[in-house]
């Protein structure tokens, strides 16, 4: 008996549901959408259309890994973010709607900035896909961007992100641990670092534990090592105006604004993510 669009997505619903997974409907949406290259709305207005043998076959077996906790983005090999589909790759941490706050919370300060400078330069330490620093970049057309990480499939991921987006010319991949092979000044400093603590990973979903790679999650014992790494030399690496801005945990606003104005900076704002978690902070230099 042949199969329909809206047979394999009730499917899909059914077998996510009875699996305990989240949020059963969407994740069937998701990823039967994305793997006929539908959009939502293609998908109900074909949803009586017959599906080919090897269609099913493709569905059915990225249920299986859906079952296995592989996250749907993961499965599809891309995510959006910021407007830009970005590829993803196994030692790259998928980017996350709240990651986009960051995005938002430089981008005024750089258009301010672009406005006195003209041109701009901003360096994302650890870039994984590249998610923060393309996302600025194609806000920002007055700005070119360095992109920084210590895996070599992250900038590669990165770098054809970059391309994927028409932002090469403008997007720079370097392999280097925080600052040691950066060279140069820069307008803005963003990062979303590790900053979960290591004794409490194993504690986390099995879509973060089984998929996302452990060291773009672990922030040592007490999960600020990363953000005492930046503060120790982003100084050096300030335009006299600039500003920094990272990622942080929910419980880590205090601490990490300890760290940095502990090293000479002042932070100029605290924001928080959809969940009403604090989730952003950006210092500038007393």
């Amino acid at each position: 008996m042949s199969q329909t669009v809206a047979d394999m997505l009730a499917e899909a619903r059914r077998r996510f549901t009875e699996a305990g997974i989240a949020d059963p409907a969407t994740d069937a949406r998701l990823l039967v959408a994305g793997l006929l290259k539908q959009s939502s709305t293609e998908l109900l207005t074909r949803s009586a259309e017959k599906l080919s043998a090897d269609q099913i076959a493709m569905i059915s077996k990225a249920l299986e890994r859906r079952l296995g906790h592989e996250p749907v983005h993961r499965i599809l090999g891309e995510r959006e973010f910021y407007g830009l589909a970005l590829q993803l790759s196994a030692e790259t941490l998928e980017p996350r709607p709240d990651t986009e706050i960051l995005v938002d919370t430089v981008l005024p300060y750089l258009k301010d900035l672009a406005k006195v400078h003209g041109r701009l330069h901003i360096l994302d330490i650890g870039t994984g896909t590249g998610a923060i620093c393309l996302a600025l970049l194609s806000e920002c057309l007055e700005a070119s961007g360095i992109g920084s990480d210590i895996s070599a499939d992250a900038l590669g991921t990165a770098r054809s992100n970059a391309e994927r987006n028409g932002l090469q010319d403008r997007f720079q991949a370097v392999r280097s641990k925080w600052f040691e092979k950066i060279q140069g000044s820069f307008h803005a400093i963003v990062s979303n670092p590790p900053y979960i603590a290591s004794n409490v990973i194993h504690d986390l979903a099995p879509e973060v534990t089984k998929f996302d790679p452990v060291a773009a999650l672990d922030g040592g014992p007490d999960g600020l090592d990363a953000y005492r790494a930046i503060a120790k030399d982003a100084a050096r690496f300030m335009r006299p105006d600039g500003v920094l801005a990272l990622e942080i945990g929910y419980d880590q606003r205090n601490d990490v604004t300890a760290i940095f104005e502990a090293k000479g900076f002042n932070c100029l704002k605290s924001v928080k993510d959809y969940g009403q978690n604090d989730r952003a902070l950006m210092f500038a230099l007393a």
